[in-house]
């Protein structure tokens, strides 16, 4: 028997390699698909936040064009009550001068009325001249027409005063009702800012959120790149440990001593690997193993070889033993074992074995590529 020569440890068959590194590879593209997908929600929140915000600084223009407003209809109410209230005043001086006046010619004329007789004789004994006596009568017939004059003005003062009053107040109206309007306009800015603003705020949740998810999807992309390295690396190392197995030193089947069990494991392998794989399949993947056993750069030994670290997956997912548990070894799966051991091999030197991939080539049987 020859002797084996040390080897760097295989942390896994091409085959567990290449498949963990296609899974890798689809699961950093769905990954990368979930990141375009959130950073794409994103920039449609982020644009529709800001068609929003924009709208918000217009609302504020306006409620601040309207508060303006607001405030200038405020001003000149205030300055429209002020002009009222002075009017108001002015109307009650008018009032008052006009009774005075009224309640002065009315004491005249009672006088004269009263003291005409007298009135007039004492005109007639103190006039000087009859001339003199017409001058008196004549400035009484003025004095009493000034008073009727006078009575005019202060009635005509008071009714313009009282029109004034009437305009000012129907201005003031007018001012009011424009002002109730415009508080109302007000309050639906408002409204509008408020609700905008609102929706601003939800935007921002929502980015906020979606960036949550996209840095997480991101750190995830980096680990899984960091995965897919290593596994790219780690299936280049295991090619370059099959292409040595190749080019070492192999030993004859007749050199091979089979232990007690090898036939049951390596039967239930082959289940494992090939059971619903054809003959050549099954074969095939009993050649692997004991092509493994004949390389110088593999365990001598058939159970050495199938529980080699992280050789064949069903020893570490446990379906190995799931099926040694109960012998679920068909028997194709026996022959298949029997003409292996026997040194009958359908893949020449091969030691690995997998599902299909682009690019590489080797000898294919049923749904696996050997090499």
């Amino acid at each position: 028997m020859l002797s084996i020569i040390p080897v760097m440890s295989v942390r896994a068959d091409i085959k567990d390699t290449q498949e963990k590194l296609n899974k890798a590879q689809q699961e950093h593209a769905d990954t990368t698909q979930k990141l375009k997908e959130t950073k794409d929600n994103i920039d449609s929140l982020n644009n529709t936040k800001g068609t929003l915000e924009g709208q918000l600084h217009q609302l504020n223009v306006e409620l601040a064009t309207v508060s303006d407003n607001l405030a200038t209809l405020e001003g000149q109410i205030a300055d429209k009550e002020d002009e009222i209230t002075q009017t108001e005043a002015d109307l009650e001086e008018a009032i008052a001068v006009e009774n005075a006046q009224y309640e002065a010619m009315k004491k005249r004329i009672r006088f004269m009325y009263e003291k005409k007789e007298y009135t007039y004789a004492e005109m007639l004994f103190t006039s000087r001249s009859f001339a003199d006596f017409l001058n008196k009568n004549n400035y009484i017939e003025k004095l009493s027409e000034y008073d009727r004059k006078m009575l005019d003005r202060f009635v005509e003062t008071r009714e313009n005063v009282e029109a004034t009053k009437a305009v000012l107040e129907e201005q003031k109206a007018e001012l009011d009702e424009y002002h109730e309007q415009v508080e109302a306009e007000q309050a639906k800015v408002t409204g509008y800012v408020n609700a905008t603003a609102g929706e601003v705020r939800k935007y921002a949740g929502e980015i906020k959120a979606f960036e949550a998810v996209a840095d997480a999807y991101a750190e995830q992309s980096a680990k899984e790149e960091e995965n897919i390295a290593a596994l790219k690396k780690q299936l280049a190392e295991e090619i370059a440990l099959s292409k040595l197995a190749a080019q070492s030193k192999w030993r004859d089947i007749s050199e091979v001593q089979f232990q007690d069990g090898d036939r049951y494991l390596l039967a239930n392998l082959i289940y494992c690997e090939a059971g619903n794989q054809p003959y050549e399949g099954q074969l095939a993947v009993g050649a692997v193993v004991i092509n493994r056993v004949l390389s110088s750069v593999y365990p001598d030994t058939v159970v050495g070889v199938i529980y080699q670290n992280k050789q064949f997956s069903p020893v570490g997912d446990g379906h190995l033993a799931l099926a040694l548990a109960s012998d679920k070894a068909t028997a194709a799966c026996y022959k298949a074992a029997d003409e292996a051991m026997s040194g009958h091999t359908n893949v020449g030197n091969c030691v690995y074995f997998r599902t299909p991939i682009e690019g590489l080539t080797g000898i294919q049987i049923g749904g696996h590529i050997f090499y």
